[in-house]
């Protein structure tokens, strides 16, 4: 219940107030991020930890001039691998094969399939796939940062290739998928503070098939 308790508690602040959020907090938002599952386990994405003001008050003006943007305490940005390669499929393979100290034939199978399948499609498919994983960790850090009692505000609403551009993001194979402010919400200043959570009855949004 605990759990329920702060989801019920969070919303997508509207107004932060500056204050800095605790960095024992971020590592453990971030690490919820860290341990989100992901399509063949590769992690297809990075997240850029924004706490410059100057970047943030780059960025501020290419997403609709959103005052969490620089009101946040730490600024999250999820971005997802512009493509898949070789490379990049290879190193996680490796990496899981270093961490568990042995080989396996069908997990061996397996990249080869990958291998076979990602690096020839379409690099738009590829990001589109990719950004779905980021996405699946985004939505891990909302529900870690409400844990924490920090407020999160999921942020769509920016003209991703301006971001790329000020983070340098193309250069690194990557691209800015959606943007996570955290922090904590400024009551006053905040039109949606005080309303009451709207979401669709369980029985709208649920059918149990037996």
């Amino acid at each position: 219940m605990e759990l329920l308790d702060k989801l019920n508690w969070r919303y997508a602040a509207k107004a932060m107030n500056g204050t800095q959020v605790p960095e024992d907090k971020i590592e453990r938002i971030l690490e919820a991020a860290r341990l989100a599952p992901t399509s063949s386990g590769l992690q297809p994405f990075e997240i850029f930890v924004i706490k410059n003001q100057d970047i943030k008050a780059q960025i501020k003006p290419v997403a609709w001039n959103q005052s969490v943007i620089t009101d946040c305490s730490h600024l999250l940005v999820f971005a997802a691998w512009d493509t898949y390669t070789a490379d990049r499929i290879n190193h996680m393979f490796d990496l899981t094969n270093d961490i568990r100290g042995f080989k396996n034939e069908g997990w061996e199978n397996y990249r080869q399939m990958l291998l076979n399948s990602y690096p020839q499609k379409d690099t738009e498919e590829n990001f589109n796939h990719a950004a779905k994983q980021a996405y699946i960790a985004f939505s891990q850090a909302i529900v870690a940062a409400a844990f924490e009692g920090v407020d999160a505000t999921p942020i769509e609403g920016f003209d991703p290739a301006a971001v790329d551009e000020i983070l340098g993001l193309r250069e690194k194979g990557l691209r800015s998928a959606v943007l996570l402010p955290l922090g904590y919400r400024k009551d006053e200043a905040d039109w949606l503070v005080n309303l009451k959570k709207v979401r669709k009855p369980m029985e709208e949004l649920v059918t149990v098939i037996e």
